[in-house]
C-alpha cells in the first residue's frame, strides 16, 4: 500500500506540474502478445503466452510534440504455466495458471526527437484488476482456485488487485502506427495463499511477483 501511495503521489505531481493540453488529446487502439511468469509460486514453473488489447489516449505535456502522458485501458493476459524445460513428462508440466485482468497502465512517454517518425521510451505504473482466473492440470490440488485445501490458509487464488511498474521502448511511424516492447514488473504479492505452502523450499515464503513481457502495435487516430 505504501508503494502504491508513493507512486500515485509522484504521478499526481507530474500531472500537476506538466503543461497538459487536453484539447489536443488523440485516441487510439492497441493490441499484442504477452509472455508472463510468476516468481516463487508454482512448481513446476514456466511461462504463459497470452495477449492484450485495449484503447489509449495520447495527451501532450509540452509544446514540442515530444512528451506525453499515455493512459491505457487493456484486457491483459498474464500468469504462468508449468512448462519448465527440466520438468517434461512430470506432473504439472501441462498446467496453466491463467490470470486475466482489466489493466490500467499510465505511461510518461518521450520521443527521442521532434521528428514525425521516431523512437520513444515510456515508463509508469500499472493498476490491474483480476476479472478471471483459470487453473488447469495443476501439479498440486491446492493450486486450483476453488479446491478445498488440506492445509488451512493455503490456496492458489490470485489477488484481486495487482500493482506494478512498466518500462517500454518503441518506434512510431508518422505518430500514427507504433510498435512497442514493454516489460512490467509486479510489486504486489500475486498469490498470498501460497506463502504458507508446506515444504522446505525457502522460496515458499517469498513474495509471488508477476512479470510480463509484451510486444504490440498501436494505431493512433488524428
Amino acid at each position: 500500500m505504501g508503494k502504491l501511495l508513493v507512486s500515485s503521489a509522484l504521478l499526481s505531481a507530474v500531472l500537476i506540474s506538466a503543461q497538459i493540453d487536453f484539447s489536443s488529446t488523440r485516441f487510439g487502439i492497441t493490441a499484442g502478445g504477452t509472455y508472463s511468469r510468476v516468481s516463487n509460486a508454482h512448481n513446476p514453473s514456466g511461462p504463459r503466452i497470452s495477449a492484450y488489447g485495449g484503447v489509449l489516449a495520447l495527451i501532450p505535456v509540452d509544446n514540442n510534440d515530444q512528451f506525453y502522458i499515455q493512459p491505457q485501458v487493456e484486457y491483459f493476459g498474464a500468469g504462468e504455466s508449468g512448462k519448465d524445460k527440466n520438468a517434461k513428462g512430470t506432473l504439472g508440466y501441462d498446467a496453466v495458471y491463467a490470470n486475466n485482468y482489466i489493466s490500467v497502465p499510465i505511461y510518461f512517454k518521450g520521443f527521442f526527437s521532434e521528428a514525425e517518425s521516431e523512437f520513444f521510451g515510456m515508463a509508469g505504473p500499472r493498476f490491474s484488476f483480476l476479472i478471471d482466473q483459470k487453473v488447469t492440470n495443476p501439479s498440486k490440488a491446492y493450486y486450483a482456485v476453488d479446491e478445498l485445501s488440506a492445509y488451512p490458509g493455503v490456496n492458489g487464488k490470485a489477488s484481486s488487485f495487482n500493482f506494478g511498474v512498466g518500462l517500454g521502448i518503441g518506434y512510431s511511424y508518422q505518430r500514427k502506427l507504433e510498435l512497442a516492447v514493454r516489460y512490467d514488473f509486479g510489486l504486489s504479492n500475486t498469490y498470498k495463499g501460497l506463502m504458507n505452502e508446506p515444504g522446505t523450499d525457502p522460496n515458499i515464503a517469498k513474495k509471488k511477483s508477476e512479470q510480463v513481457l509484451s510486444v504490440g502495435l498501436s494505431y493512433i487516430f488524428e
